[in-house]
């Protein structure tokens, strides 16, 4: 493994230690590597809405996931600075969503990264997410007593 595919791995593993949204989710990271990383999460009753459906915000808390992930892979603490969501298919409960995040740009402290969401089983698109980044001085491998993420970029 090469020293940036290592960084990520430790990136999303020290991430994901503090991730405490993800893990109440049941949210996976199931892959990691310099600009990119997948999230996996199965719709659970709670996040179905009065139509049957996965709630939009589930998806796109699954997307902002993936999509942090992606960002951090740097070892620079990275936030959202603007996202968008278009949803495309429905999903129901029972359904395992998995969402790919890829980098797109980097330019300064800023980037741009793109998050498809899928239905595992079938592999139907069910949204596309867009987002928009914004790196901070921290780092995400800071020592123990270090900042971690919070506060204003």
């Amino acid at each position: 493994m090469d020293e940036a595919a290592e960084a990520a791995r430790r990136c999303a593993e020290t991430m994901y230690g503090r991730d405490h949204a993800a893990h109440h989710l049941g949210i996976e990271i199931t892959g990691v590597a310099p600009g990119r990383a997948t999230a996996r999460m199965a719709v659970t009753g709670t996040m179905v809405n009065g139509f049957g459906i996965a709630h939009g915000g589930y998806v796109f808390l699954l997307a902002d996931t993936a999509f942090a992930y992606a960002c951090n892979t740097h070892d620079a603490v990275t936030v959202a600075a603007a996202a968008d969501v278009v949803f495309v298919a429905p999903a129901h409960e029972g359904d395992v969503l998995e969402a790919t995040a890829a980098e797109r740009t980097r330019y300064g402290r800023n980037g741009v990264c793109d998050v498809t969401v899928r239905r595992a089983a079938d592999g139907a698109v069910v949204a596309e997410f867009r987002g928009g980044s914004r790196s901070r001085s921290e780092r995400v491998l800071s020592p123990p007593g270090g900042s971690p993420a919070g506060g204003a970029p």
